[in-house]
């Protein structure tokens, strides 16, 4: 198909808008056709001939309405209908988790390792939102520890260097990033022309990293069930630190957990009423369910082997301003190496997958591509100043305090022996 589903819903709009101009014609002739006829009587004849030439027209142009109405319910309706068949497509019903033969807790394991982002989609159940499962479970009482919590941040670096702006080298510099383990992103200043632009970096989830670190794997709790709410403000301040001015440009890059946050980014109103979020660069996160407010272009790379993009249950939406990339190389994990969950998910994968997007000659991806160079411009001396963020500690549990009530013979044991001396 050399269209987007979009392109049919935009269709059909212009249709509406030409029934109403019809509309509107339909109105004035019928306004001619009353004002003839005081006239009639000057010259019955030709006053008739007048007036039911006008009246003729407006019945055709009513006939024409009509038939716009039509066809764009008709366009309305091929567009439902493309959309359920590929949501039926995308998750036959007929399909399921034992079809894999695999059981127990390894088996899950290799189950995901294995399992494409399609799989995936496919066992889970239709209707499926994760934020309607992350956040009621978190909402539990006996899950308070595990809600979001206030993020800090402090400046850990600051350096001026040479940096290739670039989908590859944003995504290689997040895979060091990433290896620090200590919950840190990275905010680059690009002067374009002369004028400041900037790029965040977010890291992916950081398993052996301490409970502060909002990175954890409680963080992707945060991402799914509460739209990033904590961690977009700390980006926003990191992003005033670093000397970033209201209204100027920004690309996000986020990897598998980081870029949930990237695409939340998109949608959060205080953020956008602040900074021009122009591109947001994904690489193996589930962001299919998270729609960015219009005018910001996203580019989402996932990976045949890669499950992650898929634990959301929602291909990601096909339109002009967003465009899904699938690389479909085989990848291996090296010998001898543990695979994590995948080596399909890793970020030198992506890096390389992102240079092949880059030299395409696609339309989608030459445009969306622009969009990214237009914004951190040609290279040169760039600011990167990396800075840590830090999630606040638990509120330290008080004593519990026992109401007043009756005494038990166990009261009155111990008072009896807090009186007796040593």
């Amino acid at each position: 198909m050399s269209f987007q589903l979009e392109e049919l819903l935009r269709g059909a709009g212009t249709l509406d808008e030409l029934v109403q101009q019809l509309v509107g014609i339909e109105k004035e002739a019928r306004q001619v056709q009353d004002g003839l006829e005081p006239f009639l009587y000057d010259s019955y004849q030709s006053g008739v001939k007048a007036i039911n030439a006008v009246a003729e027209s407006r019945k055709e142009l009513g006939r024409v309405r009509q038939e716009l109405v039509e066809v764009s319910a008709s366009v309305r309706a091929s567009h439902r209908d493309y959309v359920e068949a590929e949501a039926r497509n995308a998750k036959p019903h007929a399909l399921g988790v034992d079809q894999y033969g695999f059981s127990g807790a390894q088996g899950l394991l290799a189950l995901g390792r294995d399992m494409t982002e399609e799989g995936y989609n496919r066992v889970i159940p239709d209707g499926y939102e994760a934020v309607d499962v992350v956040r009621p479970l978190l909402e539990m009482p006996l899950l308070a520890a595990l809600r979001p919590r206030t993020v800090s941040i402090e400046k850990v670096d600051e350096s001026s260097e040479e940096i290739e702006p670039s989908m590859a080298e944003s995504l290689r510099r997040l895979e060091r990033l990433h290896a620090r383990n200590d919950g840190e992103i990275e905010v680059i200043r690009f002067d374009n022309n002369g004028a400041a632009s900037w790029m965040v970096l977010i890291p992916g989830t950081q398993p052996q990293s301490a409970s502060t670190n909002p990175f954890d794997p409680l963080g992707v709790g945060e991402a799914l069930g509460y739209d990033s709410e904590k961690v977009i403000p700390a980006v926003g301040q990191a992003l005033r630190e670093a000397g970033a001015a209201a209204g100027e440009p920004v690309v996000a890059v986020g990897h598998s957990q980081g870029g949930i946050h990237a695409m939340n980014l998109g949608k959060n109103k205080e953020f956008l009423e602040e900074f021009d979020l122009k591109y947001v660069l994904t690489a193996g996160a589930p962001v299919g369910g998270i729609t960015a407010e219009p005018g910001i272009t996203s580019l989402h790379l996932e990976h045949e082997q890669d499950w992650v993009p898929g634990t959301d249950g929602h291909l990601n939406a096909d339109t002009k301003d967003r465009v899904t990339v699938t690389l479909t190389n085989e990848v291996k994990a090296p010998e001898g190496e543990d695979p994590g969950i995948g080596p399909g998910h890793g970020q030198e994968n992506y890096a390389a997958g992102v240079e092949l997007v880059a030299a395409s000659h696609s339309e989608s991806l030459a445009a969306s591509t622009a969009v990214f160079a237009g914004v951190v411009g040609a290279g040169g001396m760039a600011k990167a100043t990396r800075f840590k963020l830090e999630r606040a500690p638990l509120p330290a549990q008080a004593p519990a305090i026992r109401p007043p009530g009756p005494r038990t013979v166990q009261d009155a044991r111990l008072d009896t022996q807090n009186k007796v001396k040593p």
